[in-house]
């Protein structure tokens, strides 16, 4: 008898492990506190308490998330909203299905002593821009703004930015582009001090747009196998996101444990969460209309050649995973 429950036992916990669901969640970039409540959902087994078994693909420069999204490389990824707006603009019908930052913390950093102290100091500056998707918000901000891109006198000159600080260091742009995160910290590590620059923050100039969504194919809502998974997907995130909140110094730690590279550092780490701390205070994971249309608006005014030509499709967005997995 004995052995016939000890065998029931192991064949139902057999069929536990098998019941685990698959998931792929591609990040925009590397591994790195920005994307901390992942991690933490992992380590503290919040997925596989609901019977998931994720598994988290870093970015970097040479990764197009939205390319491996269409590619079937992944069932979820992070992205920014203005390229993701641009991708279903051009056919990839990717959907936002919930929203764990509420602010934006893009910034453009520049160096006093270059002769900028406001924006109507950009006009013959050169100025270095993200590209990959993340130049959007800042063609929106230069439309806004009415400065052309072209260079000259009356415009800007744009560098297409690398992944590091090195333009402003090394006096190749008046400013360049950083997160409040990541690489503003880079700056002020690389011996400049706060009191040498001028910081403009996307969200303080009126044309913030969502950072750090989480997309889906159109077709994955259909499926309501897939919809349960992604149900219990974002649950389980947005708790790990909120106990990253919470604890942040444990939270950067959890990812220097996952971050296969060895790069990062602790200080940094945790002085990265405290920040992105902030961008996600505030939200429960659903994304927020008046955020949306507040993107779509900027994106809209980019002037003769803007991110999108049109108000996207009610399809763009939807409440229906947020709604089932928080209430």
């Amino acid at each position: 008898m004995k052995k016939l429950m000890m065998s029931a036992a192991l064949a139902a916990l057999a069929t536990a492990v098998q019941a685990a669901d698959d998931l792929t969640l591609q990040l925009k970039w590397v591994t790195q506190a920005q994307f901390a409540g992942y991690y933490v959902a992992l380590e503290k087994g919040y997925y596989s308490d609901e019977d998931l078994d994720v598994t988290i693909n870093p970015g970097g420069p040479d990764i197009a998330p939205e390319q491996v999204l269409a590619g079937g490389g992944a069932d979820v990824f992070v992205d920014w909203m203005p390229a993701a707006l641009a991708a279903r603009e051009k056919g990839l019908p990717m959907v936002n299905i919930a929203q764990p930052f509420k602010h934006s913390g893009m910034m453009l950093t520049c160096r006093k002593d270059a002769g900028v102290s406001s924006t109507d100091d950009f006009k013959g500056k050169t100025l270095g821009v993200w590209f990959f998707g993340n130049e959007f918000p800042f063609l929106s901000w230069m439309a806004h703004l009415g400065i052309s891109t072209d260079g000259g006198a009356d415009g800007v000159t744009v560098l297409k930015q690398g992944f590091n600080v090195d333009p402003i260091l090394q006096g190749q742009a008046a400013c360049v582009s950083t997160m409040t995160y990541n690489e503003y910290w880079q700056v002020i590590d690389a011996g400049l001090s706060p009191d040498d620059l001028q910081v403009f923050k996307y969200e303080d100039q009126g044309v913030a747009t969502l950072e750090d969504g989480l997309y889906v194919l159109e077709p994955s809502l259909s499926d309501p196998a897939e919809v349960d998974k992604l149900v219990r997907f974002v649950r389980a995130s947005m708790k790990g996101w909120k106990w990253a909140e919470e604890n942040p110094d444990a939270a950067a730690d959890i990812v220097l444990e996952y971050d296969s590279t060895g790069a990062q550092t602790e200080k940094h780490q945790r002085r990265m969460m405290g920040e992105i701390a902030k961008l996600t205070a505030g939200s429960n994971g659903a994304l927020d209309p008046a955020d949306f249309e507040r993107t779509v608006e900027s994106l809209l005014a980019g002037g003769s050649d803007p991110v999108i030509t049109k108000h996207p499709d009610a399809g763009a967005w939807t409440h229906a995973i947020t709604d089932a997995a928080l209430n």
